[in-house]
């Protein structure tokens, strides 16, 4: 099989588990090469509430590249505070089939720092 069908294999599988849960707003996260993706989504409206990359205006001009672990921590940090604006403070973490090492668990970290919860 080849790498991109068993990560949306294990994606599949992760997001019927998380389905089984009561909470209906997701963390989820997609992991590029150059770059780092994190949306707040709602599953029964199917909408995105909160976002943040490393493409946003606000990091952009801090970061020198995307695809490390501190531009990472930044996005989380980001999407915690974008968040807790928002009144959202307890979310599932839906790592999309990614393990979680790197750079989604240096996400996942600077977001439960920045105040949210799971």
């Amino acid at each position: 099989m080849s790498k991109e069908r068993l990560v949306s294999r294990r994606a599949r599988r992760q997001r019927y588990r998380l389905r089984q849960g009561k909470n209906s707003v997701r963390l989820s996260v997609f992991r590029s090469h150059q770059h780092m993706y994190a949306q707040i989504i709602d599953d029964r409206k199917r909408t995105t509430l909160v976002s943040a990359s490393t493409l946003d205006k606000e990091l952009g001009k801090t970061l020198k590249t995307g695809g490390t672990i501190q531009s990472a921590q930044k996005v989380g940090e980001l999407i915690a505070q974008r968040a807790t604006s928002k009144n959202i403070t307890h979310v599932v973490f839906d790592r999309g089939g990614y393990a979680y090492h790197g750079r989604v668990r240096a996400l996942a970290e600077s977001a439960r720092e920045g105040g949210l919860s799971f």
